[in-house]
């Protein structure tokens, strides 16, 4: 079983406290998002978690267990954003600087090949044009150079759970443009061709997430965030898996059980899939959580759980 730590929620920046304790019982509950009466346990003993993959943009509060989760037999690697947008769109995340530190240091811990950079979502508007991102990009890329060996991208997508968000970022003088490949005027190729040829020159290969129209014209093929081919290359284990069905049509992710729970990430991000109000992601995180719960939110007791994964 692969574990997803987690598309929902950033637990190394939030939540490392709460997961080692889970690691340490070897389990933890997690509620059905769309019915919280119906709650899953999750086994997170070593013998049945085959990898875990981390995806954050802090993940500092998770470096004094490391060491730990080696000693007990963990696989793991990171899907670390990092990016450089205006405090408008990315209100909360870690400064460039601290996250290229933060990254630079983790990939020396852990090896370069079990952090990898995500630069996405690319937020097309008046504040971050096309050439914003080709020069945040290259900055970044030439900080991260040999300390990864994979980037990650996609553009924006306008989810409706931030939609009211991103109409009062417009009503600020922040528009987000929804664009696509098909677009007349379509910017594309003056973004993803420098892209592509920056990470290739920093010695990355380049591939998108989710992305429903191919960039393989512009050197960007098709990637794997829960990745079973980047799995057996980097820890030699091979996995009999499948495509995930609970993920978009043009997710290439392969099964996972994600640990995480929505409305509880505290970065405030304006795109945010995941948060549907940045009050009750604090509320939650504020009241409902407890380090020492089975479940990231409330107290979902393994008595309490209708199925065990």
């Amino acid at each position: 079983m692969i574990i997803s730590a987690s598309r929902r929620t950033d637990i190394p920046a939030f939540y490392s406290e709460w997961f080692m304790n889970r690691i340490r019982e070897g389990y933890c509950t997690v509620p059905n998002p769309f019915n919280r009466s119906q709650v899953s346990k999750v086994s997170l003993k070593p013998d049945d978690v085959d990898v875990i993959v981390f995806w954050t943009r802090n993940p500092r509060p998770l470096f004094p267990h490391l060491a730990e989760l080696d000693r007990r037999g963990y696989r793991y690697y990171f899907q670390y954003t990092v990016l450089d947008n205006p405090r408008l769109i990315d209100p909360k995340s870690p400064p460039v600087e601290t996250a290229i530190a933060a990254f630079r240091e983790l990939a020396g811990v852990v090896g370069m090949d079990r952090v990898i950079w995500r630069y996405d979502p690319i937020v097309l508007s008046e504040a971050t044009p096309v050439e914003f991102h080709v020069a945040a990009h290259a900055y970044i890329a030439k900080a991260l150079a040999g300390f990864t060996s994979r980037n990650v991208i996609s553009l924006v997508d306008i989810y409706r759970k931030a939609q009211s968000r991103l109409a009062l970022l417009g009503k600020a003088g922040i528009v987000v443009e929804n664009i696509g490949p098909d677009d007349a005027a379509t910017p594309l190729p003056a973004l993803l061709l420098p892209l592509a040829m920056t990470a290739h020159a920093c010695g990355m290969e380049i591939v998108s997430c989710a992305e429903e129209h191919s960039m393989s014209q512009y050197g960007i093929m098709p990637g794997k965030c829960v990745d079973d081919d980047y799995i057996a290359r980097t820890f030699g284990l091979r996995l009999n898996a499948k495509k995930d069905p609970a993920q978009r049509r043009a997710c290439g992710c392969v099964v996972s059980k994600d640990i995480g729970m929505y409305d509880s990430c505290l970065f405030g991000c304006q795109y945010c899939y995941a948060t549907s109000s940045f009050e009750r992601a604090k509320q939650n995180h504020d009241a409902e959580h407890h380090d020492d719960s089975p479940s990231l939110l409330g107290w979902q007791d393994v008595e309490q759980s209708s199925a065990a994964l």
